[in-house]
């Protein structure tokens, strides 16, 4: 197995806003390969963590990683809104982190079609337990239909002209990897298209992998039941990569700041694979926004505007230069406060 270590983002805002000083429960709800975890508990001696990823074999890795703190981990291979949804024990989280980057792990070494740059399958699911595969969509979805998911979810503004080449191709032979996705997508844009400051594919594949593992819905369900999850005094902390996914941490925010969740938490799902209209055999990856067990308590949004990586780590960690990172804290009970100790009613951030 390959040991390169996922380099984390935004190493030390997240200690500095989400290491709790008092201890208490921390959840890394996209615990990839254990970075943030290592450093989350590392800061903060008396906490104890609970990391959940989707796919097995990042649980797996990250078990590596975090054996020096065995002790005060407990690591589960589930989606992170599954977890809020039926997580309902007495322990509220002083502290959770949802870093929404895909690892570099899979993008290098999962063989999963997540990279156009080799004959890798195209699968892109993260529990390939689980779902339809970038692959069936590609093969068997309507052209209208991968039109719209690929200008929705992937802002791809010759969505139509790529969803035709699609169809036309898989015709002549199925699609079965993200090499032959790839060439088509390249192949179906002008030429002045092709040699642009990313790949002509690269918002194909988001928006692939955005509607197979139906990232938005579970976002939209795991902010709304994680803020009412949070402990009095509790911090919520998340880092998006593109738009999409900054608007929704952006709205929901908002919505729970001003005391008007409902807003933002009725929608049960942001993917075509679980909508009403789509095929009977795409429906429901979740059916519910579960709350866990929580309340809707005051909160309050502590970056105004989001944090963004400093030059110094963009330059030493490219993938970080599209990060950023908003944080929100849920209010303390008044009680609560006056039981505290000095050190105890600080955070570092």
């Amino acid at each position: 197995m390959n040991d390169v270590i996922h380099v984390p983002v935004m190493p030390d805002e997240v200690v500095r806003y989400l290491a709790p000083p008092a201890g208490g429960l921390i959840v890394d709800a996209t615990l990839g390969e254990g970075g943030h975890s290592a450093l989350l508990l590392e800061a903060s001696p008396r906490a104890h963590l609970v990391g959940l990823d989707a796919d097995a074999t990042m649980v797996e890795r990250a078990a590596r990683r975090l054996a020096p703190y065995a002790g005060r981990t407990a690591l589960r291979n589930v989606w992170f809104d599954e977890y809020f949804a039926s997580e309902s024990g007495d322990e509220r989280p002083a502290a959770v982190l949802l870093d929404l980057g895909i690892s570099m792990y899979h993008y290098r070494f999962s063989g999963r079609g997540f990279s156009f740059s080799g004959e890798e399958r195209l699968d892109m699911r993260l529990n390939e337990a689980v779902g339809l595969s970038a692959a069936d969509i590609c093969n068997g979805w309507p052209e209208r239909q991968i039109a719209d998911l690929i200008f929705e979810f992937g802002e791809e503004r010759l969505s139509r002209r790529i969803a035709a080449a699609i169809c036309r191709e898989r015709r002549r032979e199925p699609i079965h990897t993200a090499h032959q996705l790839s060439e088509i997508v390249f192949l179906s844009v002008p030429v002045s298209y092709r040699h642009g400051r990313i790949h002509p594919a690269t918002r194909t594949f988001q928006a692939l992998r955005i509607v197979v593992n139906d990232e938005l819905g579970r976002l939209q369900r795991a902010l709304c039941a994680a803020i009412r999850r949070l402990a009095p005094g509790g911090r919520l902390g998340v880092i998006s990569f593109h738009s999409l996914e900054d608007r929704i941490v952006k709205q929901t925010f908002r919505a729970f700041s001003a005391g008007t969740p409902e807003k933002q938490c009725m929608e049960t799902s942001l993917s075509p694979m679980s909508r009403e209209g789509r095929d009977g055999a795409y429906s429901g990856a979740g059916a519910h926004s579960g709350d866990g067990g929580g309340i809707d308590e005051p909160v309050r949004i502590l970056t105004k505007k989001p944090l963004v990586p400093s030059d110094q780590e963009c330059r030493e960690n490219p993938a970080s230069r599209s990060a950023k990172f908003r944080v929100l804290e849920k209010a303390l009970r008044q009680d609560a406060v006056n039981q505290m100790s000095g050190a105890e009613k600080g955070w570092n951030g």
